[in-house]
């Protein structure tokens, strides 16, 4: 009996990681917040429209990806005088940024995945799902502004489905681990011959 005892520390071990694995990730993870200077394109001439810069280089979000929750919190400083936004990539025919990053295409050639000319408030959360990405930015009509500061905090969590699976596998765990080490049947034999 003693060696059944010992052999369920175990299974209480690994319930007790899957139960600290799903309270740390509902806390969630933090990670440093990121600012940059991002240059954007000036557009004091209203009547062509105005240009958007590009990332050269795709974001791409792997496939494992699907098992964690990842959510990007995007702030930039003059949402009155500039927009920033998120397309999939590749972009679209013709929107092919160039070395500096200057497309010959204006806000109406994309689909914006978050963000772009209409959202409020200088702000948008977007969350990484498995794909490629690419940040896209533009003055507003009779904007001068060349640059401005961009800011980008991350929090990372395990995807709801997994949290339930290992919240389901802790508890099955330990479970059995306390029939392991105290046999409810044995516990009720005593308790009812005593």
């Amino acid at each position: 009996m003693n060696m059944v005892r010992i052999l369920s520390t175990l299974p209480f071990a690994v319930g007790s990681v899957c139960f600290i694995l799903v309270l740390g990730s509902l806390l969630g993870i933090g990670l440093e917040e990121s600012r940059t200077n991002v240059p954007i394109v000036p557009c004091t001439d209203d009547s062509v429209g105005c240009l958007v810069g590009m990332t050269s280089d795709d974001m791409s979000v792997p496939m494992a990806f699907m098992l964690l929750d990842i959510r990007l919190t995007v702030e930039w400083d003059e949402p009155d005088r500039s927009w920033i936004g998120v397309i999939d990539s590749p972009p679209p025919e013709g929107c092919e940024p160039d070395s500096n990053g200057l497309t010959s295409c204006t806000s109406d050639d994309f689909v914006f995945v978050e963000g772009g000319p209409n959202s409020e408030g200088g702000a948008f959360e977007f969350t990484l799902e498995p794909g490629d990405y690419r940040f896209v930015t533009a003055g507003k009509d009779g904007s001068t502004l060349d640059e401005q500061i961009v800011t980008i905090e991350t929090e990372a969590h395990l995807s709801s489905f997994v949290e339930v699976v290992l919240g389901g596998i802790g508890v099955i765990l330990l479970a059995g681990a306390g029939e392991m080490a105290f046999p409810i049947r044995s516990l009720w034999e005593k308790f009812r011959d005593s």
